[in-house]
């Protein structure tokens, strides 16, 4: 990829060589539903605590089962608990078990959460990768997660999906079928506009390119480089983003030097 260059030199009659506010946007009530990988705690009581029926650090597979112990047979069966929030797991359990306890309690915790980490790098001031606990959108991710983009920030933010992340099953694919790419304006996430302002998935890659950049030197107060968080900076505005040009300066002979 070619990186462009762009050098304003701006000359002198002597000889010198010189965060908007973030929005609320994760959806009010929306609960954490288990994933593979995620580990639970299940406790079991029917007017006191039933052992043989708890479990303590059990780990959901990859296809999203967990084992499902039984009192008669003595054996494990399976039940699925992926995509369920813990008291939807829990009314599952308590319906199975009523067979071998009179009114069984069951509580379900979540131990360690595994199933869901996103990723952000790039222009961010805290890159990393994160475990999600609830629906999360974009801008919360980017404003509270990542700390918000750097002052060398581009203007766009990237979104590489994979849609067959954590299925148990799926079959590999080139990247070309199973990544999908999205490209939004840092500005319109920073605002909070709802097309720029997804919620995110499992395994959701974001990106915040560094913003290309540009040098002003010669006969202007800071020389120096600019960056070119838009594409339509133009000279007139380049020079002042560098204090502006000093009193000696000839006007008419700016020159600009590119290279690809």
């Amino acid at each position: 990829m070619f990186k462009t260059f762009m050098l304003i030199a701006v000359t002198a009659f002597s000889a010198m060589g010189a965060p908007a506010q973030p929005q609320t946007t994760s959806a009010a009530g929306e609960q954490y539903r288990i994933g593979p990988h995620d580990i639970l705690t299940i406790r079991v009581t029917a007017g006191r605590p039933v052992p043989e029926l708890s479990m303590d650090g059990v780990e959901v597979s990859e296809c999203g089962q967990i084992p499902l112990l039984s009192v008669e047979q003595e054996e494990q069966n399976e039940i699925r608990a992926a995509g369920l929030t813990r008291q939807e797991l829990a009314d599952q359990l308590r319906s199975f078990y009523v067979k071998y306890k009179r009114n069984p309690q069951v509580v379900v915790t979540i131990k360690e959460y595994n199933s869901q980490p996103v990723a952000i790098n790039g222009a961010v001031i805290k890159p990393g990768q994160f475990q999600l606990r609830r629906v999360v959108r974009l801008l919360e991710l980017l404003q509270f997660f990542a700390g918000g983009p750097t002052d060398k920030a581009g203007g766009s933010i990237q979104l590489a999906r994979l849609p067959n992340f954590n299925q148990c099953g799926a079959k590999p694919g080139t990247v070309a079928d199973t990544v999908s790419f999205q490209v939004f304006k840092l500005s319109d996430t920073l605002a909070g506009v709802e097309q720029s302002n997804p919620y995110l998935q499992p395994g959701d890659v974001i990106t915040i390119p560094d913003a290309r950049e540009a040098y002003v030197v010669g006969n202007v107060l800071r020389p120096g480089p600019i960056t070119l968080k838009e594409d339509n900076v133009t000279i007139s505005k380049a020079i002042p983003m560098v204090g502006g040009t000093m009193p000696d300066t000839k006007s008419d002979k700016i020159r600009v030097i590119r290279q690809d």
